[in-house]
């Protein structure tokens, strides 16, 4: 077992996945072989990981028994077990059937099983015991997310000598919501383990802040709490896309060429029209399709003048939730190309695939306008990255302003997505943008996320846990 790092990270996931080929970037490990995986979270923590000798703790994705822990690029990696069942209860029942849709405004009803939150506590200790077995005297140990809630406090009470710091990357709902959860207290004193808990917005830490008080009774004054003799810090650290790495894929030859062919693929439109999501009933996805068709309706938009391309990355299809969403999004699209298509040329290209980065990227490029109408959403990431995609070439962002990204990208076309017409509205001044300001808009979003990319995010939180174990910045 891995000993004495001085920085771990503990999340739901490793930063790899297994591949069966032989792919030139991959790693082997016990006759198996990894590839680290794409991601703003993994390319931010990765120097300080590499340089500082770190350690990330996360299920390698495959239920059963855990590989041996191994090495990929400098980080030292510790597989976590799960079983059948666990994946089953513990992920995909409390994690994502229960915790999710309560903390995205109740988009779909949670469902609240008991089953659920004991395997849930069961997990969280797991990743708990792993990290406090990991990690040197004094360590810093940085906690991902709204699948191991419970970790803080359960690492805390094994080793108190560390410095902990939790993220939540998904928004964290108001008392009147988080309140319908069976193990709400439980899940509150998890998180007051934690010396400094990380949200991406303002409004998340206020929540959090006015809960502590409301449920336990927690003083607090401005962003600073006190709890058992601790002081604890809920702050907000908008999470960030590498800016850099995505121009540079919109500017490789070989993207800008694939941009070109999709756009000829798609019969050289006027308006190409762009959404990109997990298939998530938090997306919105069914709300930009009725705008859209109404606007075909309306004569406004016309094929094929105009298309729409929405790709919709299969997510946690054995969920039910999602399993009815996918129904309902493949109907509307089949309505809207039985209505507005022509041969050969429907008026929605539905693609229901994950697809590579250099392909996404060409997507981006090729995109006259794109649609990000989330319910409700931590931040979104694929705005921003359309946003560094764009480069010179203008384009226009229609942005729900429930995503968290609309807190920074104020030169989006803002709508509220529950209101029809208004998106149907800002999909039109979208579409029919003057160039110059297109461009204008653009320019004024890319310089605020050239400024604020996932490096300097990563580089805030942790000069903050820094600063709040009373040592100088930059502690590790």
């Amino acid at each position: 077992m891995v000993q004495g790092s001085p920085f771990v990270v503990v999340a739901n996931r490793l930063p790899v996945d297994e591949v069966t080929d032989d792919t030139p970037s991959s790693r082997t490990s016990g006759g198996r072989r990894w590839r680290p995986s794409p991601g703003g979270l993994v390319t931010a923590l990765h120097p300080v990981l590499a340089e500082h000798k770190g350690t990330w703790i996360g299920w390698s994705g495959t239920p059963g028994p855990a590989p041996d822990p191994f090495e990929v690029d400098g980080i030292k990696l510790v597989p976590m077990s799960l079983s059948e069942d666990e994946v089953e209860r513990y992920y995909e029942g409390q994690s994502n059937a229960t915790i999710w849709p309560l903390y995205h405004d109740n988009v779909e009803p949670p469902i609240f099983r008991r089953r659920w939150r004991d395997t849930y506590r069961e997990v969280n200790r797991r990743y708990a015991a792993a990290a406090a077995k990991v990690a040197a005297p004094g360590a810093t140990v940085w906690v991902q997310d709204y699948q191991l809630q419970l970790v803080p406090a359960m690492l805390r009470e094994q080793r108190p000598d560390l410095l902990i710091g939790f993220f939540l990357h998904i928004p964290f709902p108001p008392i009147e919501l988080f309140m319908q959860l069976p193990q709400r207290a439980e899940v509150l004193r998890g998180l007051l383990g934690a010396d400094l808990v990380g949200f991406q917005q303002r409004l998340g830490a206020q929540n959090f802040l006015r809960l502590s008080k409301h449920l336990l009774g927690t003083p607090y004054s401005g962003s600073t709490l006190e709890y058992e003799g601790r002081k604890v810090k809920a702050e907000a650290f908008p999470i960030s896309i590498d800016f850099a790495e995505m121009q540079r894929l919109a500017d490789n030859p070989l993207v800008r060429e694939r941009a070109k062919q999709i756009r000829a693929e798609l019969g050289d439109p006027k308006t190409v029209i762009l959404g990109v999501d997990r298939l998530d009933y938090t997306k919105g996805i069914e709300h930009r399709l009725k705008a859209f068709r109404e606007l075909l309706a309306d004569g406004k938009l016309s094929v094929p003048e105009s298309v729409m391309v929405q790709v919709a990355t299969p997510s946690r299809e054995r969920v039910e939730h999602y399993q009815a969403l996918r129904v309902k999004v493949e109907r509307e699209v089949g309505r809207i190309n039985g209505d507005f298509g022509k041969v050969g040329v429907p008026a929605v290209h539905y693609l229901h695939q994950s697809y590579s980065r250099s392909e996404l990227a060409a997507l981006y490029c090729a995109a006259d306008v794109m649609m990000v109408t989330p319910l409700r959403d931590g931040m979104n990431l694929v705005a921003k990255e359309y946003v560094a995609a764009r480069a010179e070439n203008g384009g226009a962002l229609v942005l729900s302003e429930f995503a968290g990204a609309a807190g920074e990208l104020r030169q989006a076309f803002l709508c509220n997505p529950h209101d029809l017409d208004g998106v149907k509205d800002a999909l039109m001044r979208a579409v029919t943008v003057d160039e110059g300001e297109a461009r204008r808009r653009m320019s004024i979003m890319q310089r605020h996320l050239r400024k604020h990319d996932v490096a300097a995010w990563a580089s805030e939180f942790l000069d903050s846990l820094a600063e709040i174990g009373g040592t100088e910045k930059n502690r590790l």
